[in-house]
């Protein structure tokens, strides 16, 4: 399987002039989706937790709704890229074939090929369940997760998203150079585990977009937490779909822009990272 990290010949201009030396980066893997033979998708992603991913997408696809539902998952190496190669269980595999598509998506890349608007704009599941965060909760989360992120303090190139559970820290965190592929592993790394995301939310090191959204709230977890701003229509589905939206989380605090409930009133001072 191919190294997630590269070292590489760069030269690099500074005011001193022209200098050589290495560079840490990312590798990128073309991966291909393939459910009963059928090809689906092919996302430009890290060669890295690809089973949590062939679970994760598969599931915030709505391909399958449990790990159950894949018989069998073959993980093949090629020259140029990497086949997940699934199983499905009947009855989904007939479904699937009912509602077969294939789409390319390069890197960062959330709703290339959907077929149609109404696809595109799926309601995602409706998060009902009434629990809440104190801020502390939040910072704790936000530290934790800039130090654990060890494929991008190596590179300064990928994206991560972490599971937060009050009282037990990161439970999970993964890593990609899509936004959209972190949080599809974390999902995946999350079922796999047998472990519930209703007591807890996300933290992502990225900006909010609609599905994103949609991926958070279809693994059922009430809050997800953003370092950068969301789009105006990743607020109005989390509105709708009861989804807290928690972004701009900096240092200094963050905003809350839907259902403000989940999270308790009152001060909080910075937790630094031990």
């Amino acid at each position: 399987m191919l190294d997630p990290i590269r070292r590489v010949e760069r030269t690099a201009w500074r005011a001193e002039g022209l200098a050589g030396g290495e560079r840490m980066i990312p590798e990128e893997a073309a991966i291909a989706f393939t459910y009963n033979g059928s090809s689906y998708a092919v996302m430009m992603a890290t060669p890295q937790d690809l089973e949590d991913f062939a679970y994760g997408f598969s599931l915030t696809e709505g391909i399958i709704e449990s790990p159950a539902e894949i018989e069998r998952l073959d993980i093949i190496e090629q020259d140029i890229g990497i086949e997940l190669q699934m199983r499905l269980a009947e009855p989904h595999a007939t479904a699937f074939r009912d509602r077969r598509r294939y789409l390319a998506g390069p890197t960062g890349c959330g709703l290339c090929g959907i077929e149609s608007l109404t696809e595109a704009m799926r309601t995602p599941s409706t998060v009902s369940d009434e629990i809440a965060f104190a801020p502390k909760d939040i910072m704790t989360a936000l530290d934790a997760l800039n130090v654990k992120q060890t494929i991008n303090h190596a590179t300064r190139a990928v994206h991560a998203a972490a599971f937060f559970r009050p009282g037990q820290g990161l439970v999970a965190l993964r890593e990609d150079v899509g936004r959209h592929n972190a949080l599809d592993k974390l999902a995946g790394a999350l079922v796999r585990a047998g472990e519930k995301s209703n007591d807890g939310f996300c933290i992502v090191s990225s900006r909010l977009s609609i599905e994103m959204v949609q991926k958070a709230a279809a693994i059922g977890v009430p809050v997800i937490v953003a370092i950068s701003a969301p789009t105006a229509l990743a607020v109005r589905v989390a509105e709708s779909a009861g989804l807290t939206l928690i972004a701009v989380a900096r240092s200094d605090g963050f905003e809350i822009f839907t259902h403000p409930d989940r999270i308790k009133r009152g001060r909080s001072l910075h937790v630094a990272a031990g």
